[in-house]
C-alpha cells in the first residue's frame, strides 16, 4: 500500500478504494485499544475507529420510571436515569420513536424486527430484512478479527442477514472470551485453516456453476443470480480474511478467563458478565459492531425484594404493587448498563474515551410491555461523538420512524446510504454530531 505524503482519514481511504475494505492496519503499539493512529496527525485524521453497540431489553421498561416530566436539557432525573446521571452529557434519551406496522403473530414478535423494521413480524408471508448491525458489518467488518458479534443472555438474536435469516447469538461469555483472547494449539489452528479452505473450495465450485447457469436465464433471473453471486463473493472475502486472522496471535488482555453463570435466575449478573466481555472486545478492536439482547424470564430473578415472575410483572395492568416489584428488576438493569458506560468511559483512546468513539444504542422493542405496545419506544443513545444531554420527546401520537436514527448511525459508521427500513429522513430531531468529531 502506498502511503501518501499527506495523511488521509480512514473514511477517505476507504472511499477512494472503490468501496473495498482496504485500510492501513492497526498495530499493537497503537495503545490500549489497538485503534489509535500513530501517523502524523492533522485535522483530516481520525485518532481511532468508530464502533456501534445495540442493546435491546426484550421485556421493555416502565415509562413512568424512565421518561422525565419535561423535555430539554434541564430535565429532572428519573429513577432509571439516576444511576447514569453522572454521564448526563454523554447520552440522549428519546421518546416518540417506533417502527410502523409491528403488529405480529404474538405480543413479542416486534423483538424480531427491532434492528430491521420489517413489517408485520411473524405473520403469514413475513420475511425479515437485514439488521442495522449487519449493514454496518458489511461495510467495515473485514477490518477486525470478528466482523460482528451477536450476543444474548439466552434468547432471541437481534441480528439478521440480508436474506432475512436469523444469525444465532452467542450466550456463553466463556466461549466468547476464548474465541477472542485464547490462542489455539498448533494442531487446532491448522484444523481451523483446513475448515476455512474447504469452505472456500465449495464456494469456488458453486460460483463457477452459477456463472455458467446465468447464460440460460432471462434478465430478471439474471439480476437475482447476480445478487446471489455477489453474496458468494462477499463470503469468499470473509473466508480469506478469516484465514489471515487465524494465523495471527490474539490480543493479550490483563484479564482472567471467565466462567459462565448457568443459573438463569441470576439475570443481572449474567448481563454484567457479558458487558465486561463486550468492553474487552471493543478495547482490543476485536470487532466494531455488536448486538446484545437482554432476555427476560418466565420465572423469578434473584433480586432483593422480588418474589414474582418477571414476565408476569411486565404485564402489571397498572397494579401499583406489581409496578413497584418490577421497578426493582428494571432498576437493576439500568444500574448494570450504567456500569457498562463507566467501563467505556474509563478506557482512554488518545485524547478521548472509548465511549466517545462508540455509539451505544439502548432500549426496547416494546413501548408498553404490559399491553404489548410497540409504539413510543424507550430509546437511549450514549457516546459516539454526538451532542448529548437532552431528553427529546417526539410526537407520541404520530411517532417519528426509528429508522431515521438508524440511517444517521449507519452513516457515522461509514455506510454510504440515505435510507434504511422504514426511514423517511436522515437523522432525527435532537441529535447532532459534536463539532470536535
Amino acid at each position: 500500500m502506498l502511503i501518501p505524503s499527506r495523511a488521509m482519514s480512514r473514511r477517505r481511504v476507504l472511499r477512494t478504494a472503490g468501496g473495498m475494505a482496504i485500510a492501513l492496519p492497526f498495530f499493537e503499539a497503537m495503545g490500549p485499544t489497538l485503534g489509535q493512529q500513530v501517523l502524523a496527525r492533522d485535522n483530516d485524521v481520525e485518532s481511532s475507529p468508530k464502533r456501534f453497540v445495540a442493546i435491546c431489553a426484550s421485556l421493555g421498561f416502565h415509562g413512568g420510571h424512565l421518561f422525565p416530566q419535561t423535555a430539554g436539557n434541564d430535565y429532572e432525573a428519573t429513577p432509571y436515569l439516576e444511576p447514569l446521571i453522572h454521564h448526563r452529557d454523554k447520552f440522549s434519551l428519546f421518546s416518540g420513536l417506533s417502527h410502523p406496522e409491528q403488529n405480529g403473530n404474538n405480543g413479542h414478535a416486534s423483538e424480531l424486527t427491532w434492528l430491521t423494521a420489517a413489517r408485520r413480524p411473524g405473520l403469514a408471508g413475513f420475511r425479515n430484512t437485514v439488521s442495522l448491525d449487519q449493514l454496518i458489518a458489511s461495510r467495515i467488518g473485514l477490518q477486525t478479527r470478528f466482523p460482528y458479534l451477536a450476543l444474548t443472555t439466552g434468547g432471541q438474536s437481534l441480528s439478521w442477514t440480508s436474506s432475512g435469516v436469523e444469525i444465532p447469538a452467542q450466550h456463553s461469555p466463556s466461549k466468547l472470551f476464548t474465541a477472542m483472547f485464547v490462542d489455539g494449539k498448533p494442531h487446532e489452528v491448522q484444523q481451523d485453516l483446513d475448515r476455512l479452505r474447504r469452505g472456500r473450495s465449495v464456494l469456488d465450485t458453486v460460483g463457477s456453476r452459477a456463472r455458467a447457469l446465468k447464460q440460460e436465464l432471462g434478465s430478471r433471473d439474471q439480476r437475482k443470480l447476480d445478487e446471489y453471486l455477489s453474496s458468494i463473493r462477499d463470503l469468499e472475502s470473509r473466508l480469506q480474511q478469516s484465514e489471515g486472522w487465524v494465523k495471527r496471535p490474539k490480543p493479550n488482555v490483563d484479564a482472567e478467563p471467565v466462567e459462565d453463570i448457568h443459573d438463569k435466575s441470576l439475570a443481572i449478573e449474567r448481563q454484567q458478565l457479558m458487558y465486561r466481555i463486550i468492553a474487552l472486545a471493543l478495547q482490543t478492536d476485536s470487532t466494531r459492531t455488536i448486538t446484545f439482547q437482554l432476555a427476560g424470564l418466565n420465572s423469578v430473578p434473584q433480586i432483593e425484594g422480588v418474589q414474582s415472575d418477571w414476565h408476569g410483572l411486565s404485564h402489571h395492568g397498572k397494579d401499583p404493587d406489581k409496578i413497584a416489584e418490577l421497578k426493582r428488576i428494571e432498576l437493576a438493569e439500568w444500574k448494570a448498563f450504567a456500569e457498562f458506560l463507566d467501563q467505556l468511559q474509563s478506557i482512554e483512546e488518545g485524547t478521548r474515551s472509548l465511549l466517545d468513539q462508540t455509539s451505544v444504542l439502548f432500549g426496547s422493542n416494546l413501548g408498553n410491555a404490559s399491553a404489548h405496545d410497540w409504539r413510543n419506544l424507550p430509546i437511549l443513545l450514549a457516546g459516539g461523538g454526538y451532542r448529548h444531554g437532552s431528553y427529546v420527546a417526539h410526537d407520541g401520537s404520530n411517532n417519528t420512524p426509528l429508522c431515521n436514527l438508524y440511517v444517521q448511525l449507519a452513516q457515522r459508521m461509514g455506510v454510504e446510504t440515505d435510507a434504511f427500513g422504514s426511514s423517511t429522513a436522515v437523522g432525527i430531531r435532537g441529535l447532532e454530531e459534536s463539532p470536535a468529531t
